[in-house]
């Protein structure tokens, strides 16, 4: 059932004025492309979330544009929703009360790449970032499969980890985020930084408590990864052959175990990837390629891709890190509407024959992938399996199975809060920050259970 919220009641004109030289726009189709992301790889978000609006997009260019905008913002009691390159598939940057959205994409200055720094504004694309960063001779230590569109500032408030998290583990983890800069929402802005673990009160917060405008982010030296592709007669095979790539300590800043039935979607690698054969897709350190063409072998596999990002591009082929996460998803829609997804945390250790079983009790229902990663130095295994839509129902029964029956955990992409999407427990200090940076609770209302109406502060 679609989501129906009152608009609250604003002298719209009035607050343009104080804007100033600020850009907004109440232009209806800009309004409508910058109140969405990619929240309709869930049906079920699709029917919550369709048709809903800002009634003003803002888009300031400088963080001073920013301080001023919060402070009509909070003048006005305007709900408040920030967002960066859309990509985020929860609804993070719908806003469910109508009022203004913030495109902060033109704060985007890389404002100085020092050594295992990078000191970079919240609206940066990550792709520009990363390339400013190479040509210092590093790199960042993990991004999205979004890289080309996705902001940095955006993969804070949203993401959890992805590419590189084989190397370098989530997000979260310590020493990946550096720095934040904040700006609160009140009639008087204030500034606020937040460095270590402190960060974690506005990292993967949905962009509910404050405006994260400024970061510095870890870096490390940069390697020109072999993009690859490894086919196997049989996906325990190519999972195996995954696990111990990781397990031996193979350099990889990817390893991503596709089955065949994928291939109808990756159409683009022909021949080195049929649909006969399983894959796992990586990114490999050029040292490590013998290493990696004899374990493939020992797999019973053989390297059918191997190509530098230059290489790739010559041949119009994509990069192999928008061949795993959840780009698997996004290539399947392109297709073939019919499916959705899951997200999937396997338990300790992992088990390839519980994968083995699931696919064998789910059939044509599932088409799986699985992503090698880290979690506070552990292995932690995922999967991001497509799954056939059979309504609201069908869907949160699969889901209760996955959990009861295979101990398996599920950050539900089908959920619009932080809770249910995968914290599965209010954050406290994201609350108690909230208090501080959006006292009267402006900031993207509806998408934490832990704030509710009774604690704003009163006008």
């Amino acid at each position: 059932m679609a989501i129906t919220r009152g608009r609250c009641e604003i002298d719209w004109a009035a607050f343009r004025a104080e804007l100033g030289n600020i850009e907004s726009s109440n232009d209806p189709a800009f309004l409508q492309a910058r109140s969405k992301d990619f929240y309709w790889y869930s049906p079920i978000l699709a029917e919550q979330l369709d048709g809903l609006t800002a009634d003003l997009l803002v888009m300031p260019r400088t963080q001073d544009e920013v301080l001023r905008a919060a402070a009509v913002v909070a003048r006005h009691r305007a709900p408040l929703t920030l967002r960066g390159g859309g990509t985020g598939n929860y609804g993070q940057c719908v806003p469910l009360e109508g009022g203004v959205v913030m495109d902060l994409t033109r704060l985007d200055r890389v404002i100085e790449v020092r050594p295992g720094q990078v000191r970079v504004e919240a609206g940066a694309r990550i792709a520009r970032l990363d390339d400013a960063a190479r040509e210092t001779g590093q790199e960042l230590l993990m991004y999205p499969s979004t890289r080309r569109l996705a902001t940095i500032g955006g993969f804070l408030a949203g993401g959890s980890g992805g590419v590189g998290s084989l190397r370098h583990g989530m997000l979260r983890d310590p020493g990946n985020v550096i720095w934040a800069r904040v700006v609160t929402v009140e009639p008087e802005p204030r500034i606020i930084e937040l460095h270590g673990q402190d960060i974690q009160k506005v990292q993967h917060a949905y962009g509910t408590n404050g405006i994260v405008v400024e970061l510095v982010m870890a870096l490390t030296p940069a390697t020109d990864w072999v993009h690859c592709a490894s086919l196997f007669d049989g996906y325990g095979k190519a999972l195996r052959f995954a696990m111990a790539a990781q397990g031996e300590g193979l350099d990889c800043y990817l390893l991503t175990p596709v089955e065949r039935r994928f291939s109808a979607y990756y159409s683009k690698f022909g021949d080195r990837y049929p649909p006969d054969r399983d894959a796992v897709f990586a990114m490999t350190a050029p040292q490590e390629m013998p290493r990696f063409r004899a374990m493939t072998a020992a797999h019973g596999g053989r390297v059918s891709l191997a190509m530098t990002a230059r290489e790739l591009g010559a041949a119009r082929l994509p990069p192999a890190y928008e061949c795993g996460w959840n780009h698997t998803t996004l290539r399947a829609l392109r297709v073939d509407r019919g499916w959705t997804y899951l997200q999937i945390a396997y338990p300790h250790p992992f088990d390839p024959d519980l994968v083995a079983r699931q696919m064998t009790r789910y059939g044509d229902e599932m088409y799986w992938h699985h992503e090698m990663a880290r979690m506070e130095g552990d292995v932690q295994i995922f999967a991001l399996p497509l799954v056939r839509y059979r309504g609201h129902a069908a869907m949160y029964q699969l889901i209760a199975e996955l959990e009861a029956r295979d101990g398996c955990t599920i950050f539900d992409p089908h959920a619009i809060t932080i809770e249910d999407g995968g914290m599965k427990e209010i954050d406290n200090a994201q609350i108690e920050f909230k208090r501080q940076a959006d006292p009267y609770g402006l900031m993207n209302p509806g998408k934490t259970r832990g704030w509710t109406a009774d604690m704003a502060k009163p006008s």
